[in-house]
């Protein structure tokens, strides 16, 4: 069986190194840990994890806990921890609060039952949950006190809305997806940050009610921003049904960045969240917490992307984006 001194005589380095490199511990340039870790993986060599806890009294586990796994945004942002998680030297073990406020509370104790070092947190809408002597961080939104590390939502919907503006439209539907969510009001309100001093609006919830798409057309309404994909792609689909053309009446702005925005026609302009380094920077600060280092500054807002796609265009000359 392979050893920690056989990778290191086959690379010509110290077993330290090759210790730390598999531990993600210590000080091993990224070059040299890639090559420890091919060699390992070759060799079928895996660090025990038995062996590691004995020796910290840490079970080299982390827990991460999703609101909803059935929605197509949280399997990529899962799928992003659990590699950041794997670099650092640490399993992933994930539990699915499935959309309720009470699955959230149990999941979080059977991860803590399974002896985790700590948790990765995405709440489920309206909630913030506090775990008590155990490190978190949590995935949420700029504007929640307990937020680690996020997506800059608002700024995420100004850019949306001021896309638009720029093309010409001056008259909004802005249409979330539930009202109870902190990060789809954040980002309703950066599309309304945007819109105030230059146009109209109006904001529906389509958890309470969805806006009827003709009779907002005929009312000079020529875009469309909602706060995420599967909200735009309703739109897109109601659009069709009622025979308006996107974009030629209405242009629709989704936000995530979905793969199904790729996959209809015309393609869905969106708003795209840099997940993988949202994961990075939650791991990072959980493995400084677990290891009683100085972890960098919580409430950390990452950037998003704009990305301009076929259902968005200017408004038609015949309708100047003015409510009647």
């Amino acid at each position: 069986m392979s050893s920690i001194k056989e990778i290191a005589a086959d690379l010509g380095v110290s077993s330290a190194t090759v210790s730390n490199a598999l531990s993600g511990k210590g000080r091993v340039s990224e070059a040299t840990a890639e090559r420890i870790r091919i060699r390992a993986n070759e060799l079928g060599f895996h660090p025990s994890m038995t062996a590691r806890a004995l020796k910290t009294g840490r079970s080299g586990i982390l827990g991460l806990v999703m609101p909803d796994l059935t929605n197509p945004l949280f399997p990529r942002l899962a799928q992003s921890v659990e590699t950041a998680a794997t670099k650092a030297g640490y399993g992933v073990l994930i539990a699915d609060s499935r959309g309720s406020v009470e699955d959230q509370g149990a999941a979080i104790q059977r991860l803590r039952q399974r002896g985790v070092d700590g948790l990765v947190i995405v709440p489920h809408r309206g909630t913030r949950p506090l775990v008590k002597a155990l490190p978190t961080a949590v995935i949420h939104t700029p504007t929640d006190p307990a937020n680690t590390v996020s997506s800059d939502h608002t700024d995420g919907g100004r850019k949306a809305a001021q896309a638009l503006i720029d093309l010409g439209h001056k008259s909004f539907l802005l249409i979330g997806g539930d009202n109870s969510s902190q990060v789809q009001n954040d980002r309703i309100r950066g599309m309304i940050s945007a819109i105030k001093d230059v146009g109209h609006y109006q904001v529906f919830w389509s958890n309470v009610e969805f806006p009827d798409l003709v009779k907002s057309a005929d009312a000079g309404v020529t875009a469309v921003l909602t706060t995420s994909d599967l909200v735009a792609l309703r739109v897109l689909s109601d659009a069709h049904q009622s025979g308006l053309d996107v974009p030629g009446r209405l242009s629709v702005m989704g936000f995530d960045d979905l793969p199904l925005g790729m996959a209809v026609r015309p393609m869905l302009s969106t708003v795209e969240q840099n997940v993988t380094q949202i994961a990075e920077i939650a791991i990072s600060f959980l493995q400084a917490k677990i290891e009683s280092t100085e972890p960098e500054a919580e409430g950390v807002a990452v950037k998003m992307k704009l990305v301009m796609r076929g259902s968005t265009a200017k408004p038609p000359p015949s309708q100047q984006g003015e409510l009647k």
